[in-house]
């Protein structure tokens, strides 16, 4: 059997967003170093943070001042620290940053390290909300990563972030380019989508018979309070059951080894690949 060892870190923010973005980053990124250190003695293979792990979600304002947040991948300071220990620890890392391409352009991205500390590249988000609470498109430019899948030493992986998650279509082209698991970095506040998230990635899993690791920040965050982000990250197998949950409230690493053998399995008695049509939704892509 082929097995993967995931690690999810939900996390709080911990420091007040008063500060300057590079010193919330510094903070952050030291708060994060002991769950590392507990996912590499566990045996963790593959570690995710949540999106913009290392920042508060800033999204409710439309502020200049954060886009001093974002840094080059993978030439900045976060990047280079996560490279350094996923050589160290002989593990796949995936770090979701706010990224400066050029000068005025920037990306919501996760930067993927393999387990020798090599860079494999990057995600740029696809999607990009808004709406009262989440003026994304202040901060993010629309990405256009091609779907990429990254061949790990421990497996093949895809990533979507957080307002990805609701479009069906981004799920199935990882799948097709090989994705065995997809990570989804999220920050998703108690509301209007909470019902979504244990309903729309376990059907993503089923429909394209492969792992989904989901990923959500706790706490609350002033000054915006736009509402608690209720964590409650989880691994769902290509059954489309959830496998491992971690709290609604807390910080925490949620560890789980999972089958990579399954999506084999359920991909070949359900057969979705071969009796798709994609001759016949010309209507999905042809615009409005």
């Amino acid at each position: 059997m082929q097995k993967m060892k995931i690690g999810l870190i939900q996390m709080a923010l911990n420091t007040s967003t008063d500060l300057e973005p590079d010193a919330i980053r510094d903070a952050m990124n030291d708060a994060h170093l002991p769950l590392i250190q507990q996912a590499a003695d566990a045996g963790v293979q593959v570690l995710c943070f949540q999106e913009v792990f290392n920042q508060p979600y800033f999204c409710p304002s439309q502020d200049p001042k954060w886009y001093a947040a974002a840094e080059r991948v993978p030439e900045g300071p976060t990047c280079q620290m996560m490279q350094k220990l996923a050589a160290k620890h002989r593990m796949v890392m995936i770090v979701p940053v706010y990224e400066e391409t050029v000068t005025g352009i920037y990306y919501n991205t996760a930067a993927v390290f393999d387990a020798d500390g090599s860079y494999l590249g990057k995600y740029h988000k696809t999607h990009i909300p808004q709406v009262a609470g989440f003026w994304e498109k202040f901060y993010f430019k629309p990405g256009k990563s091609e779907w990429p899948v990254f061949d790990t030493a421990y497996g093949k992986i895809g990533v979507y972030i957080c307002y990805d998650r609701h479009f069906p279509e981004g799920w199935r082209a990882l799948a097709l380019n090989g994705a065995e698991v997809i990570f989804n970095p999220s920050a998703t506040v108690a509301g209007l989508s909470q019902y979504l998230w244990e309903l729309e990635q376990p059907a993503s899993a089923a429909a394209n018979g492969c792992f989904i690791a989901a990923i959500n920040r706790v706490g609350t965050e002033a000054p915006w309070n736009i509402g608690e982000f209720y964590g409650s990250s989880y691994i769902v197998n290509p059954r489309g059951k959830i496998e491992a949950q971690a709290s609604d409230k807390d910080d925490e690493l949620l560890i789980h080894e999972i089958d990579l053998d399954m999506v084999r399995e359920v991909r070949n008695n359900w057969q979705f690949f071969r009796d798709r049509r994609p001759d016949a939704y010309a209507r999905l892509t042809d615009g409005e």
